[in-house]
C-alpha cells in the first residue's frame, strides 16, 4: 500500500534480481561487515569499482526526490572527488571529508560517480 517508495519497490527488486548467493567456505569463523553504507533510502549505491589506488562509487536517487545522502565507508579515503562517467575528476568536485563521511547532493534521478583515493 501507498507510494512505491514507502513500499521499497526499489530494494524488493533488487533483491529480486539480484538474490545473494551462498557459497561453501571453511570452518574459520567470518566477521560480516558491510564496507558502505547511505543515509537515504531514496539513493542507491549502484556500483563500486576498484581501480589501483583507488575505488569509483556509482550512485543514483531513485525516488524523483531532491535530497542529500551521507556515503560512509570502511575504506581508508584520503581524498574524494566527484567524477564523469568516464571516471575522470571533475573540475571543482573535490569533496569534503566529514566525520559522517561524505555529504552528497541529489535532484531527481541524478547520477553521480565519486572516486575515493585510497591512502595506502
Amino acid at each position: 500500500t501507498g507510494s512505491f517508495q514507502d513500499a521499497g519497490v526499489i530494494q524488493r527488486a533488487y533483491n529480486l534480481n539480484f538474490p545473494l548467493h551462498v557459497v561453501p567456505a571453511g570452518s574459520a569463523p567470518c566477521l560480516a561487515r558491510s564496507t558502505f553504507s547511505v543515509s537515504s533510502p531514496a539513493v542507491v549505491l549502484e556500483t563500486a569499482e576498484d581501480r589501483p589506488e583507488a575505488v569509483v562509487v556509482r550512485l543514483y536517487e531513485a525516488h524523483g526526490s531532491t535530497v542529500d545522502a551521507w556515503l560512509q565507508t570502511s575504506l581508508p579515503v584520503k581524498e574524494a572527488m566527484l567524477c564523469d562517467l568516464l571516471e575522470r575528476p571533475a573540475a571543482g568536485g573535490r569533496l569534503p571529508l566529514e566525520q559522517r563521511g561524505l555529504r552528497l547532493s541529489f535532484t531527481p534521478f541524478r547520477v553521480l560517480s565519486v572516486l575515493l583515493v585510497l591512502r595506502q
